[in-house]
């Protein structure tokens, strides 16, 4: 992985001492971020902690959002967050904020991410994703109608950004990886990728969170019962017991409403049975008041599915090219699993069996 430079974190110090009465003994370790450019930290003085955020580069790197004064424009993330919490979905709490020197101070929600709650305990999956769902269709139902000025409506999963990353998949994917494409297979690429980004464009929309899966989803407590001693053999009774906070928001933005879903259920870090996926949309459908299109939300998922995952591959690709971290290479055969599957359920419309032959000739499986 690149080394990460120096960081000065005197802006950090300041904002938690602004906060805490009691300082002398603060203590900043810093946190694993994932593939995220950001950093994360944690400062704990006494019995009181929080999560230091530093994102570098804010003003130029983060796509600014609408005026909150004459001369200071908002970071998405903060437009967003608040978005988030006035419409009942549980996000960080805001606990202070520097955004000249890049940086915010939030609420610290404890180790559990969904990915690490289920590796200790992998018999409440089912409950879990329940949750997971749920609290979906509940944000979006939530999410209908959004402010004229949001952030969020003024991106959109479009043709082109669709598009673009079946692009990067061709780049890291396959190029990348040494697949080569002959003249008519780049030719059929090209037509195939164009037709796949019109049919996602056109599905039904909503806010879409983007990465909506077990790494970006927190499970915080609502007592001191840990994880690993609490009995929650119910779905009422794991939600009476903690709740699942929403992370990672910030690229929010307007496209298919079965999106997250797709990042959710069809997400590289798990593995689910195809029965089981099943049922969580049938969940969703239910909670959403769509039972009735359960087999188009069903439909819409497996295509969606296809171009995400490809995505998901070619950035797994780029982690490792651009940022030296092999990490997610393990991820990326499993991910296009997921593809090649979705396609052989949509067997049967043109465009989808096409996509499977190509796939097949260049060997992806």
């Amino acid at each position: 992985m690149k080394p990460t430079p120096p960081l000065n974190l005197e802006p950090l110090r300041m904002l938690a001492r602004k906060g805490w009465t009691r300082h002398d003994d603060l203590t900043i370790v810093e946190l694993d971020g994932g593939a995220s450019s950001r950093r994360f930290f944690r400062v704990s003085a006494a019995e009181q902690s929080a999560v230091g955020m530093y994102t570098p580069d804010a003003r130029r790197s983060e796509e600014a959002s609408h005026d909150t004064s004459a001369n200071q424009r908002e970071w998405p993330f903060l437009e967003i967050r608040r978005l988030l919490e006035n419409r009942g979905v549980r996000v960080p709490k805001l606990l202070g904020q520097d955004c000249e020197s890049g940086w915010l101070l939030l609420e610290d929600l404890g180790e559990f991410t969904l990915a690490n709650a289920l590796l200790r305990r992998p018999e409440l999956k089912s409950q879990f994703y329940q949750l997971a769902v749920g609290d979906l269709a509940q944000a979006q139902l939530k999410l209908a109608s959004l402010p004229a000025r949001s952030v969020v409506r003024q991106r959109r999963f479009d043709e082109t950004l669709l598009l673009w990353e079946l692009e990067h998949f061709r780049e890291f994917g396959l190029l990348a990886r040494n697949i080569a494409l002959t003249p008519s297979q780049a030719e059929r690429f090209t037509r195939l990728a164009a037709e796949l980004a019109r049919v996602v464009a056109a599905l039904d929309t909503g806010f879409v969170h983007r990465d909506y899966q077990s790494r970006n989803l927190m499970w915080l407590p609502h007592d001191a019962v840990t994880l690993e001693t609490a009995s929650y053999p119910a779905l009422h009774q794991l939600r009476a017991s903690g709740e699942l906070v929403w992370i990672d928001f910030q690229d929010a933005l307007l496209g298919p409403r079965v999106y997250d879903l797709v990042a959710l259920l069809n997400d590289s870090y798990q593995e689910f049975t195809p029965a089981f996926v099943q049922e969580r949309l049938r969940d969703y459908a239910t909670e959403r008041g769509l039972a009735s299109e359960h087999e188009a939300i069903a439909r819409e998922f497996d295509i969606v599915t296809v171009q995400r995952k490809l995505k998901d591959a070619g950035r797994f690709v780029y982690f490792d090219v651009h940022n030296h971290d092999a990490s997610y290479l393990r991820f990326v055969e499993p991910t296009l699993t997921k593809v090649v599957q979705s396609l052989q359920r949509l067997q049967g419309e043109p465009l989808f069996d096409q996509w499977l032959t190509l796939l097949d000739e260049l060997g992806v499986r």
